[in-house]
């Protein structure tokens, strides 16, 4: 179940109805889907696809999306350092980004023009697309990480992070993740 918070008003959204609301009205799309699936560790990328298929086929097919992969990060990925401080800094896409949460939790945050930042909570059976040029971080947390998510691309090229220099985020590394 997804949690929002806007960390500088002390506002925490618990109700999925009232979080769709308030990411739809931002332009980010947010949904929640059965997500009932129980995979292995092991579990490959076609199996976990497989599994999802009649959801995500006809969401690929109606956003034009081309390809799916599954990322997978835990306690025992390689370099974990290093791939969360790529994730951490503020960026922006030339496309979409699309994370389906099949299992584990991480945070997107959101530097949205106008806007106090905040930052929603996707844990299993999130879905979240943040649009185009939309600056923003993720953090899978720094100690025990574990996402396990499938990523929908429409041209994998356009999933190359593109740095702000802002260093917003450092303002909010001491965040404490809600319960």
């Amino acid at each position: 179940m997804a949690i929002l918070s806007i960390p500088d008003s002390n506002i925490q959204l618990n109700n999925p109805s009232e979080i769709k609301q308030f990411m739809n009205d931002r332009n980010v799309y947010f949904a929640q889907w059965k997500c009932d699936v129980v995979f292995k560790d092991t579990a490959s990328t076609e199996e976990i696809l497989k599994a999802y298929e009649k959801d995500l086929s006809p969401f690929m097919k109606e956003g034009g999306y081309k390809t799916a992969d599954v990322i997978s990060i835990n306690k025992l990925t390689e370099n974990y350092g290093a791939i969360r401080a790529k994730f951490l800094a503020e960026h922006t896409h030339s496309e979409d980004e699309i994370r389906f949460f099949v299992d584990g939790q991480g945070i997107f945050w959101f530097h949205l023009e106008g806007e106090p930042i905040f930052n929603l909570l996707c844990q299993k059976g999130d879905l979240i697309s943040v649009p185009a040029g939309t600056k923003h971080w993720f953090d899978a947390g720094e100690n025990d990480p574990f996402v396990k998510a499938i990523r929908i691309f429409i041209d994998m090229s356009g999933w190359i992070p593109e740095y702000t220099g802002s260093k917003i985020e450092e303002e909010y590394l001491g965040f404490v993740r809600p319960i």
